[in-house]
């Protein structure tokens, strides 16, 4: 990835007769005049959030050269996209990002949509809005819980899953998932809500405030979170930009970048919310960042409910299992729980599309480390990955 020049046990060998403990041996023994030592991180390791494999270069404690190893995950799902018919795909997009599905589905159907000109119910689209903004929560929620377990505090992850079971049981109504959702349709969503789910949603949110007050009070005033966070892996407008970084690790820079604001896509434009942004670039801004979010997902999801027109939520003749893409290329962009979500999507008017690339923000996100990892402790190594927010699916597609 930074063409640090780490020895691959998996490349072509000279020798053939080498095995993979030879090469690492060969390793060792070249750094051990310097002093320094190669140890891997992951890919079956719980501060990698995933299968992902780092390998540090180490001088003591002090983090001298890291490289993600990606590939290991890898599933095609580009490839698949391309012999897949549009209705065929829907699922796959719940399994890139399985914290954030509603967010990838809304990102594929969006794109075949504008690519086809449909018009999407106004109901379904607030109906869109409420149940993206609701999957945001849990995300967020999973990401809080599991980073301060990264940094040793177990508790909070507890409380972490017990929100997003709430969440999961609200969606669950609509969606009939809780974890890899498909609940977006060309042309609106699959159900509508019922009263059930208006009460538990409305119950849910003065709840969650109030537990975000106890949030504040158990772990983002901890002295020793903060010490361990604070001045931690800055990460400035520059690196950002030059990466691709976006979603809250561009905003805690100091940038107000939304996809929401900026590329308006739903019935976004109509809800009044604020974008956060700040008030550090460090691993402790990434953090604040993210919890504000909740609060603003929690006013969206408010507004659209009180906003919620009658209506139909998917439009008349939808399309159906044999409905082929006009010929065509369009690009269509969501703002997911880690960054701008985007689908390119090519058609040549056949059964299934020609081409559909992915922009995944976890990819964008962990292309920072290497760089933002670079002479800091190797315990402060782990917070700055753990800040990034990465779900290894997203990065390996």
């Amino acid at each position: 990835m930074n063409n640090l020049n780490f020895i691959n046990p998996f490349s072509v060998r000279e020798d053939p007769g080498s095995s993979v403990g030879d090469l690492y041996t060969q390793n060792f023994s070249r750094h051990a005049k310097t002093g320094t030592v190669i140890l891997n991180l992951g890919p079956q390791h719980p501060s990698t959030h995933g299968v992902l494999r780092v390998i540090v270069e180490l001088e003591g404690e002090y983090v001298i050269r890291a490289e993600p190893v990606l590939g290991y995950l890898h599933r095609m799902h580009e490839k698949m996209a391309e012999v897949k018919t549009p209705w065929q795909f829907i699922p796959n997009m719940g399994r890139v990002d399985y914290l954030h599905p509603v967010a990838w589905n809304w990102a594929q159907v969006g794109a075949c949509e504008r690519l086809a000109g449909l018009e999407v119910p106004e109901r379904a689209e607030y109906l869109r809005v409420i149940s993206c903004e609701l999957n945001r929560i849990a995300s967020h929620l999973m990401w809080w819980g599991a980073f301060v377990m990264d940094l040793g505090g177990v508790t909070p992850i507890l409380y972490a899953f017990e929100e997003r079971e709430k969440i999961n049981d609200i969606l669950q109504i609509i969606t009939g998932s809780r974890l890899t959702i498909s609940y977006f349709r060309f042309g609106g969503v699959s159900a509508d809500i019922d009263e059930r789910f208006v009460r538990l949603t409305r119950e849910f949110i003065p709840y969650l405030r109030e537990r975000l007050k106890m949030y504040k009070a158990l772990v983002t005033d901890n002295v020793i979170l903060r010490r361990r966070l604070e001045d931690i892996g800055p990460m400035g407008v520059d690196i950002c930009q030059r990466y691709g970084a976006t979603g809250p690790v561009l905003r805690a820079a100091g940038l107000p970048r939304d996809v929401r604001r900026d590329i308006p896509y739903g019935v976004y434009p109509k809800l009044d919310f604020a974008i956060p942004a700040g008030p550090s670039d460090d691993c402790f801004g990434r953090y604040l960042v993210r919890l504000f979010e909740v609060e603003t997902s929690l006013n969206i999801v408010e507004q659209a409910l009180n906003e919620l027109p009658d209506g139909p939520v998917k439009m008349d003749k939808a399309p159906k299992a044999n409905w082929k893409l006009p010929a065509g290329e369009t690009y269509f962009a969501v703002e997911g729980a880690r960054g701008q979500i985007g689908v390119h999507l090519v058609s040549d008017g056949g059964k299934t599309p020609y081409r559909l690339k992915l922009r995944a923000p976890s990819f964008c996100n962990l292309s920072l480390f290497a760089e933002a990892a670079k002479g800091v402790l190797l315990a402060d190594a782990i917070a700055i990955l753990g800040s990034l927010d990465l779900v290894i699916p997203e990065v390996d597609r």
